[in-house]
């Protein structure tokens, strides 16, 4: 199966999705992921996309489009991904669409995480990033085991662009960009809409029971 999750940044869909990915042997697709792997190999590509995303603006549709067709189009992959995010816009979504068909996919499930911007604010502060594993935490609701063999104090990392104002500025962004795409997916009745300010296990509970459902 192939499944979206939805909602703005800091909702928890990171969260969610390592969950999923675990549990019912999907590849997490986070374009977040992908464009921060860029950064880190210092291709020229990867300091424009540093420039963007530090000011808090969206990355071209033509780049995000080209990395999620490599991974669309692996073999390994097939019917097997959690798009963490995207698409963003209406034009992504007929990008993706598009791409799926070509490679005999489509869509199974869109998860929508709803979450207020004030919940967004304070979970925004306190995200950290292990630097070892890629695993998402937050020091208010869901710190690192402490007994981890992994993810300790000096491993866990904040991202430059985890501050209020760019938060805001990509909830503004996220309510006028992504709520047409959600409405696309509504008219195909595959959105399911989940209480994003609940507990971490409540909210992964009530998606199990969506995703059982699909597996049969």
């Amino acid at each position: 199966m192939n499944v979206i999750i939805f909602g703005p940044p800091g909702a928890g869909k990171g969260t969610q999705s390592e969950f999923i990915e675990k549990k019912y042997n999907l590849f997490k697709l986070s374009t977040g992921d992908l464009l921060r792997e860029e950064i880190k190999k210092k291709t020229p590509l990867g300091i424009k996309i540093k420039s963007i995303v530090n000011s808090g603006s969206l990355v071209s549709d033509q780049i995000i489009n080209s990395l999620i067709e490599n991974i669309i189009s692996n073999e390994d992959y097939k019917n097997r991904i959690i798009f963490d995010g995207y698409p963003r816009n209406l034009a992504q979504t007929e990008n993706l669409n598009k791409t799926l068909l070509k490679y005999n996919q489509k869509i199974d499930l869109v998860i929508r995480l709803k979450v207020t911007l004030d919940v967004i604010k304070q979970r925004i502060t306190g995200r950290t990033v292990c630097s070892r594993c890629g695993s998402t935490y937050n020091d208010f609701f869901n710190p690192p085991k402490a007994n981890s063999t992994c993810c300790q104090k000096e491993f866990l990392k904040k991202r430059e662009d985890d501050n209020v104002d760019i938060a805001i500025k990509r909830f503004e962004t996220y309510e006028e960009s992504t709520e047409p795409v959600l409405g696309y997916y509504n008219k195909m009745d595959l959105v399911k809409d989940i209480n994003g300010e609940a507990s971490i296990d409540d909210i992964y509970s009530e998606i199990s029971v969506y995703l059982n459902v699909i597996e049969g």
